[in-house]
């Protein structure tokens, strides 16, 4: 039975897949003279997310302090990552954004071809040079009135602890004076399969938006302080 569920679920979370690149293609020619910032485009991950989560019998997906987030702000946005299924829930927010991702990523077929087109940011990881161009890839999201999502922890945890964060997004939390809206994600490390392609288990995964920290009182010599502050309520959190 779980074989069969699994297939289904496959089938379903590639069917889904396919139709999002084709809206958001569809959204991005309609749209090309007037929305630049690929926003409506960007939008059309929403219903994606809401189907993905719906029709996965395994998953269930718990999201709370959507309150904190002003829709009417631009904040460098850090959240936690476990698993590829992160992309998924983070979308749950149906919040503007720019990920900051790693470049293997854009090369899936049909997800990687609508972040290419959404416009989100590429880093590919141990290369200055691209590293170089995603922090001002950010800059220039972020002056444009834009949020910029990072992982700071730079890769995925393997466990439900936080690894320790790179200092790059604090840098330029305080560098560009916007505020960090750190998000905290539990659970989703066993959303996706290792090893094979069958679900096994129901897992229960939270995605929570704590209040944003502001930059305003931060020199740029406290980016340390300011990544052990988030990482410390990040923690908490995720308890």
């Amino acid at each position: 039975m779980k074989v069969l569920i699994s297939i289904i679920t496959w089938a379903t979370i590639i069917l889904l897949t396919v139709l999002l690149f084709l809206a958001v293609s569809l959204m991005v020619i309609i749209s090309f003279p007037f929305d630049k910032k690929r926003k409506l485009a960007h939008m059309q991950c929403y219903w994606w997310s809401r189907a993905i989560i719906a029709l996965n019998p395994f998953w269930d997906l718990q999201v709370s302090g959507l309150e904190n987030i002003d829709r009417e702000k631009t904040y460098v946005v850090v959240a936690n990552h476990q698993s590829l299924a992160d992309i998924v829930v983070l979308y749950a927010t149906c919040m503007q954004f720019k990920w900051v991702a790693k470049e293997s990523l854009f090369k899936l077929p049909f997800v990687g071809w609508s972040l290419s087109l959404t416009k989100h940011i590429k880093l590919t990881r141990g290369k200055s040079e691209s590293i170089r161009k995603a922090y001002k890839d950010a800059i220039h999201w972020l002056r444009k009135d834009m949020s910029v999502l990072f992982f700071p922890e730079g890769t995925r945890s393997e466990t439900d602890q936080m690894n320790k964060f790179q200092s790059g997004a604090f840098k330029l939390a305080i560098k560009e004076k916007r505020s960090i809206l750190p998000i905290a994600i539990k659970g989703t490390g066993a959303a996706i399969p290792k090893n094979t392609w069958i679900f096994k288990t129901r897992v229960s995964a939270k995605l929570k938006v704590l209040p944003a920290i502001g930059t305003e009182d931060f020199k740029a010599a406290d980016y340390v302080h300011l990544r052990d502050i988030v990482w410390e309520e990040m923690r908490k959190s995720s308890e």
